[in-house]
């Protein structure tokens, strides 16, 4: 009798906590294949600001991540790799890739040392040491790390989310090979 009272006083609770989250999450506008990406205007490693749009011209490769952020760590090797043999690739309508790396982190020391460590060798690297309340990552839509949005010459979204193996079978499909 008293589990089943127990039961009646949280189920209209649990059932409140479900819709919250997908009133939240459906409220949501992550960016689709098409839209142009919001421009960031970030500080990097240096304290200079780096702007997302003097990127263009080159394909881009969006990344939200943070050094706390295992899965995103594992990530950074695929990312690593990408960029290796892509960064200086001929494409159908533009030269190059790069990433413009995100930081979720709260703490630059620590930020600084996983670049290092993961061995980032892109310059764009921006936090603003904001954690989820980065607005970059609230105009992306971004709710989950590791995200990512591969950006055409253009500055539009033409993939999101590529982990593995995938952006750089992405990458192969768009190069002049």
């Amino acid at each position: 009798m008293i589990m089943k009272k127990k039961i009646l006083i949280l189920a209209p609770i649990l059932v409140g906590l479900i819709l919250a989250g997908f009133i939240f999450n459906s409220s949501v506008n992550k960016l689709s294949i098409g839209d142009t990406a919001p421009d960031i205007s970030m500080a990097s490693q240096d304290g200079s600001v780096i702007e997302l749009k003097s990127l263009r011209g080159k394909y881009v490769l969006v990344d939200f991540w943070a050094s706390w952020c295992l899965p995103c760590r594992k990530e950074n090797l695929n990312l690593v790799r990408a960029y290796n043999k892509y960064k200086d690739t001929k494409f159908k309508d533009g030269t190059g890739f790069t990433v413009y790396s995100v930081s979720l982190d709260t703490d630059a020391e620590v930020w600084k040392k996983a670049i290092k460590n993961d061995k980032l060798a892109w310059d764009s690297h921006v936090s603003n040491f904001k954690k989820w309340d980065t607005q970059a990552a609230k105009e992306y839509g971004v709710t989950s790390i590791p995200a990512s949005f591969l950006l055409g010459p253009d500055g539009k979204v033409i993939a999101t989310d590529l982990f593995g193996m995938d952006l750089e079978i992405e990458l192969e499909k768009l190069s002049l090979k």
